[in-house]
């Protein structure tokens, strides 16, 4: 279990999936292979395998000063998904082994946070109880972006079929439904240390984390990026981002005010552990991990 510092704040990761692979044409539309020639030692088999892009899907759970934050709540479990057979009906524990390896149970976590409303950012959101869809965390408080709730509100009174693969309905109304949700704007502090600035583009009200605590410092940044592919390639954004080119100008401000600096960017589906520190190497930003 990867758990590091920073300052006196200690984030753990909490994997759901550990690893799974998808068609580097598929993630990224206008993706060049051949423009990846000069990364494939660093990129692969870790990052980059047989033309596939390899990543995971996990939350970030941070402590800090008495307080158990949840970032994002990842796939979960008994989820009607029949679009995406690993999502589909899983009945998997190594989610919730995890968090008790951390020491946590879910009536520990006081704040969930979703950067934005896609099916593997919410799904641990809600559990199965007696047929109804309740809050997994039943004393947390439940944090996203006011405009990222709007949209798929919006989107699910325009439908007639579920929408996000059904997540809105299963994941999300259950706990607005019992008043356990707040909807928040740009500059929202989350708790001491930790402000939530939008970075629109993959959604349109996806959020992300700024942390500054002790002096050290990171960003939270959901998916802002999928894989340090995009930072090689800033200009792919990923078959799943609702506008491209604005999540394409989020991702190079982004990593433009994180290079060369002190600051870790933490994204949610690296295939390897992701967090790392921003440079540049000639013409390209470059990730320097952390072990």
């Amino acid at each position: 279990m990867l758990t590091f510092s920073i300052g006196d704040m200690t984030v753990t990761e909490i994997c759901d999936i550990r690893s799974f692979d998808i068609p580097l044409t598929n993630i990224f539309p206008q993706s060049d292979y051949q423009k990846l020639q000069s990364h494939l030692h660093w990129l692969e088999p870790n990052l980059l395998r047989d033309g596939n892009v390899r990543l995971a899907v996990r939350s970030w759970l941070l402590k800090r000063n008495g307080r158990n934050i949840l970032v994002d709540a990842c796939v979960g479990n008994h989820k009607q998904r029949p679009a995406r057979s690993d999502w589909h009906e899983r009945n998997d524990t190594s989610w919730t082994e995890a968090l008790a390896d951390a020491g946590l149970q879910p009536e520990d976590i006081h704040i969930v946070f979703c950067t934005h409303l896609h099916a593997d950012h919410v799904g641990w959101n809600t559990k199965l109880e007696n047929g109804q869809w309740v809050p997994t965390f039943p004393n947390a408080r439940y944090i996203t972006g006011q405009s990222e709730y709007a949209h798929w509100e919006a989107e699910m009174a325009a439908s007639d079929g579920p929408v996000g693969h059904g997540c809105f309905q299963d994941s999300v109304l259950p706990v607005m439904e019992l008043g356990q949700m707040d909807l928040v704007t740009d500059g929202f502090q989350l708790a001491d240390g930790l402000v939530l600035k939008l970075s629109a583009g993959h959604t349109p009200g996806h959020m992300s984390i700024y942390a500054s605590c002790e002096g050290y410092t990171g960003v939270f940044c959901g998916d802002t990026l999928h894989s340090p592919i995009q930072m090689v390639q800033p200009g792919w954004s990923s078959a799943f981002c609702s506008d491209p080119l604005l999540a394409r100008q989020t991702r190079i401000t982004l990593l433009e005010d994180l290079c060369d600096t002190s600051r870790i960017l933490i994204p949610m589906h690296f295939g390897n552990t992701g967090r790392c520190h921003v440079t540049r190497h000639k013409d390209v930003f470059m990730p320097v991990f952390l072990d």
